[in-house]
């Protein structure tokens, strides 16, 4: 199986609604299955309990199974800084849903790609929403009665930011929110239209890379997090002996805006030789094992509009692993798969920056 890239482009926002099936960044999650979507017990963080918001998600369907006629894996992140620790997953969290092609919320036939098109497809038909992330609302506001939340906090939030002033005014529909992340359209190109080139860079290349990364050195911009995420990989370029790095440079060198690798049954690009996921969790709905299905990159941290790039979430990549057979949801419509973070940690970087000093 090729492997896919994937890249964000700005698009209009009813292109990335459920009835599109769209596999795009930021927003509100495009629901598949409407009616049994996740709800902030699903999603809180392991270590501070707040709910995790959405990150992206990619429609992926198996088209060999009818089963899988639709299927999209869901990825959702928490905010908080403090939770994001170095090659731990607890502040992630995954889910996988999917559809027989005759369903309880699609037409059988393709989306027609026109605005007006079926928009009684909605997610507020068969569940209610939080006002700020988009996921189940059990609550909802005591004094307006229309508009829904996942949590205290996030009620609590909205109040300060905006409901205050709005109460009894807005609708529903009406919760374009600054707590989100930036929406974008994940754009996917085949190998053949992305082809990708491994080749080594030649010995003047290579000079020109070492002079950047002695530049920045001097300077003070060495980090793991910077404003651009290609010079973060540029710095750690000259490393001879971490051959994984120098593998994981090479294979994006030719797109380095790339943010999705997608590789089903295939394996991870790694951006390390340190902290490789080894055991694989079996699934939880059926005991089967799972596989590798697609990584995220870390220059989608470019696109997420993050207001303190040095104290807030990080990633070196993101490798998702599903259930081999994409099993049959019967215990939940969304279930949960598995995530392994892998980062670059900062005695890394220190012990690149003694090596070339």
């Amino acid at each position: 199986m090729a492997i896919d890239l994937g890249f964000v482009e700005k698009c209009e926002s009813w292109r990335l609604q459920s009835r599109f099936f769209p596999s795009k960044v930021g927003g509100k999650p495009a629901w598949l299955d409407m009616k049994n979507i996740p709800g902030k017990d699903d999603l809180e963080c392991d270590y501070c309990g707040d709910p995790c918001v959405f990150l992206c998600q990619i429609y992926a369907p198996y088209e060999e199974d009818a089963n899988t006629f639709h299927r999209i894996v869901y990825i959702f992140v928490c905010k908080n800084a403090d939770c994001c620790r170095p090659n731990q997953n607890g502040n992630l969290k995954i889910f996988r849903s999917q559809l027989n092609r005759i369903n309880d919320f699609y037409p059988a036939e393709p989306p027609v790609e026109q605005e007006d098109w079926r928009t009684d497809i909605d997610v507020l038909q068969w569940a209610k929403t939080c006002h700020v992330c988009g996921i189940l609302a059990p609550n909802h506001c005591g004094k307006c009665k229309v508009v829904n939340y996942c949590s205290r906090i996030h009620q609590v939030y909205d109040w300060k930011n905006r409901h205050k002033d709005t109460c009894g005014i807005e609708t529903a529909k009406n919760s374009d929110s600054n707590f989100l992340f930036p929406e974008y359209e994940i754009v996917i190109e085949s190998d053949d239209t992305a082809k990708e080139n491994v080749e080594e860079n030649d010995s003047k290349s290579e000079q020109e890379e070492v002079k950047k990364y002695n530049a920045m050195l001097q300077d003070g911009k060495l980090g793991i997090q910077n404003e651009n995420v290609n010079d973060d990989l540029l710095q750690m370029a000259n490393d001879e002996k971490d051959e994984t790095f120098a593998e994981f440079r090479m294979k994006i060198d030719n797109f380095p805006d790339q943010i999705l690798r997608y590789d089903r049954g295939g394996k991870v690009l790694y951006i390390s030789s340190h902290n490789q996921i080894t055991d694989i969790p079996k699934c939880q709905e059926c005991n089967g094992e799972r596989q590798f299905e697609f990584q995220i990159m870390p220059q989608l941290l470019n696109f997420l509009n993050l207001k303190d790039v040095i104290k807030s979430f990080d990633w070196g990549v993101l490798a998702v692993f599903t259930c081999k057979q994409s099993c049959i949801p019967i215990k939940s419509k969304y279930v949960r798969e598995y995530v392994w973070k892998q980062d670059i940690v900062q005695e890394e970087v220190e012990s690149r920056i003694n090596q070339n000093t």
